[in-house]
């Protein structure tokens, strides 16, 4: 690695030139600019390059020498240090932010949003790990990687999915889907009306930007995808909270409600994260509330390809023609994370309104992947990979729970779902924070479920993925989680 270059570094010939140069050497070591290892330039030609006395800069290279920030080797030069004095860092932190002297005190302010997303848990902001036990992560061991890599090849090359795309979405792809949908979940839509999107979040962000003003009235499930709440947060919307009744979104609460929202929000075939599935004549009842109070429903259905309880119920979007539905999946849990790839359908007359705030917020999605995974569904890998993992994450999640209830209950409480990507169980007594915090530290995954909620008291347990794992990974587990169990007083 080539020595940085200091020709950027200006000193003031009016202040001691000494202590202008350490400042900023210090600062460039511990903003990690010079990073560990990293050789600096000779003295003579550090002096050169900043019209200094070369006496200056060896005084202060000595100095930072004996602080422990740099070192010497004989015929080699002088480099940083790869371990740095923590507590000279800690003490200079304040000081020492920037060049210039200023801090973080010194910036402007950030928005009330920002900061309530930074007084929130650590764990709000954190996207599942790759590690067992990780909610929401596939068992990628089980992904026809041949398949898909031969497919990938195909079109790596193509000039003509190399630029941008259109905002809307890769056509083949959109058609694909609009088939697959139909068959699968009895969506009815053209391809005209899918609109792909960079994952469920984005999703959700398009249609709250699409949808909401400031302080609309919006209505949403208690507890919920948390990121649905921080996206109608964003848009400082006034969001009323639904409990949950069997698991699932509560109608009838809905309509004695009587709120006049602009926008409801559910997971009507796999509640997240509850798993509760709405009855078809509870749906009814929910559209013809939303027709009638002329309020748009997202029905956020990412965490659906897996239910295994019953035989799905058909989509909401399909039960009517012309409903204000707004139909939300994912690629991502179904295939790979790393795809980032999911969809919205929404009805004919606003698709060019929801394109429009597609193309403003992010532009086209990827059109590589989005040309795999059209030709994926096309030959028939998407719906066989689908079908050989519901019958691989049925074994591996009755495995599971099998284990809890033998070996944890009655100190934790299994509450069943419909799907079979993760479970969730109840820990009554405990902070389910420090315990997800103290699992994810011995490399294990889960979320805690407190976090789904947005209100106080809050229902104490973890949301714990079982796809991703081998059997001998779950009977680990279990064990672990026992012991934590434990020792309550460290999760109280």
């Amino acid at each position: 690695m080539s020595a940085p270059d200091f020709s950027d570094l200006i000193l003031n010939r009016d202040k001691p030139l000494q202590k202008q140069l350490y400042n900023a050497l210090m600062a460039r070591i511990i903003n990690g600019r010079l990073s560990p290892g990293v050789k600096l330039p000779s003295s003579r030609r550090m002096s050169e390059c900043l019209q200094i006395s070369r006496n200056t800069v060896t005084q202060v290279i000595e100095q930072l020498k004996n602080e422990g920030f740099l070192f010497s080797e004989a015929g080699k030069g002088i480099f940083v240090s790869y371990h740095l004095p923590h507590c000279v860092i800690d003490s200079n932190k304040s000081n020492l932010v920037s060049e210039s002297g200023n801090n973080n005190n010194d910036l402007p302010e950030l928005s009330n949003y920002c900061e309530m997303l930074k007084s929130q848990s650590s764990l709000m902001a954190r996207w599942p790990p790759t590690l067992p036990f990780s909610p929401g992560m596939p068992d990628l061991r089980a992904f026809p990687f041949s398949i898909w890599n031969k497919i990938y090849r195909q079109h790596q090359d193509r000039i003509s999915i190399s630029g941008y795309g259109d905002p809307i979405g890769y056509l083949p792809l959109r058609e694909r889907l609009a088939e697959y949908l139909l068959l699968s979940r009895g969506v009815r839509c053209n391809p005209d009306q899918i609109i792909i999107t960079n994952g469920r979040q984005e999703a959700l962000n398009i249609c709250a930007q699409t949808i909401l003003n400031h302080a609309d009235p919006v209505i949403i499930e208690n507890p919920c995808y948390r990121g649905a709440r921080i996206a109608f947060e964003a848009k400082n919307a006034k969001i009323n909270f639904i409990d949950l009744d069997a698991n699932r979104l509560d109608v009838s609460k809905v309509l004695q409600a009587n709120i006049e929202a602009k926008l409801i929000y559910t997971s009507p075939t796999h509640q997240h994260p509850m798993g509760g599935v709405i009855p078809t004549y509870e749906r009814d009842k929910l559209l013809d509330w939303a027709e009638k109070s002329n309020c748009w429903v997202l029905e956020d259905e990412s965490n659906s390809v897996f239910s295994f309880g019953e035989k799905p119920i058909a989509a909401l979007q399909g039960m009517r023609e012309n409903s204000p539905v707004i139909f939300i999946g994912s690629f991502n849990r179904v295939l790979k994370p790393n795809l980032r790839l999911g969809y919205l359908v929404v009805p004919k007359p606003v698709v060019s309104s929801f394109t429009y705030t597609k193309a403003t917020l992010s532009g086209p999605s990827t059109l590589l992947y989005q040309a795999v995974i059209a030709d994926f569904i096309a030959e028939g890998h998407f719906v066989r990979h689908v079908r050989k993992m519901q019958k691989h994450y049925r074994d591996k999640w009755k495995h599971f729970c099998e284990l809890i209830t033998s070996k944890l209950e009655p100190n934790v409480k299994l509450i069943r779902s419909s799907a079979s990507m993760y479970v969730v169980i109840s820990t009554p007594g405990l902070n389910d924070i420090k315990l997800a915090q103290k699992l994810n530290q011995n490399g294990y995954g889960s979320s805690a479920l407190s976090l789904s909620y947005a209100n106080q008291p809050a229902k104490s347990g973890l949301i714990i993925g079982c796809v991703n794992t081998t059997q001998t990974q779950r009977e680990q587990f279990v064990e672990h989680l026992k012991n934590l169990l434990k020792d309550k007083i460290n999760y109280i």
